[in-house]
């Protein structure tokens, strides 16, 4: 009786380990395409909508960002409780993003990416109860979704000094940027909302719940790994 739950749990494992492999094989897609990267190179000036339309698709082709979002909301039940923490992750990335493309900082684009794959092991694991287990202490929530918004913005920045923006028109191409970033991630919450609520109505929510965050977990250690191999091999 065991042998057969155990298999039958393993075979409802690895369809979801199926596609998070292929979500980590996909990594790059995150990255600037070069079809982007050229047309930004040849434009100049004040360009809102181009710019709001490549931070809407950066958002939405983000896996680790859109890995993170679902961690955040996971256990969210109330429109005001989702409204405060998605608030935080966009004021953290938000300003990051913006100071980091302002000043040039030049952040290596594999070491913060593998810190914001970290982010995912960080909120399944605190999606598991596994803090208060391990060390019998809760850390502040909302202080560690700013903090790793904080880390999700520098990233962007990286993407985005990627693109060799022209100094004509920096501002607002920026700040329309974030605009379509915020966009995109309104999209993603949506759709993540949506598909919640009707997981949530199913009885066998919660036991699934803990296969969902150990799935997540564990991408968040492939995308980690991903950039740690690339920093060393690049």
């Amino acid at each position: 009786m065991k042998t057969a739950l155990a298999s039958g749990r393993l075979t409802s494992f690895l369809p979801a380990l199926a596609i998070l492999l292929l979500f980590a094989s996909q990594a790059a897609a995150h990255n600037v395409t070069e079809g982007d990267a050229g047309y930004i190179q040849e434009i100049w000036g004040v360009n809102i909508i181009p710019f709001m339309y490549l931070g809407a698709k950066h958002m939405v082709t983000g896996y680790d960002h859109i890995l993170f979002l679902l961690g955040v909301v996971f256990f969210l039940y109330k429109m005001k409780d989702v409204g405060i923490y998605v608030s935080l992750f966009a004021l953290g990335h938000s300003t990051t993003m913006l100071l980091g493309v302002w000043f040039g900082w030049g952040v290596n684009a594999y070491i913060i990416d593998a810190i914001i794959g970290l982010s995912v092991v960080y909120k399944a694991l605190d999606n598991l109860g596994a803090y208060q287990r391990w060390f019998g202490y809760q850390p502040n929530t909302k202080a560690a979704t700013l903090i790793f918004g904080f880390f999700h913005g520098t990233g962007l920045a990286t993407k985005i000094l990627d693109y060799d923006i022209a100094s004509d028109g920096l501002l607002p191409n920026l700040l329309a940027f974030n605009v379509g970033v915020e966009i995109g991630q309104i999209m993603a919450l949506a759709v993540i909302l949506i598909a919640m609520g009707y997981w949530r109505r199913k009885p066998a929510f919660l036991r699934q719940a803990y296969t969902a965050n150990v799935v997540m977990m564990s991408m968040g250690f492939i995308l980690m790994g991903y950039q740690i191999t690339g920093y060393f091999v690049a």
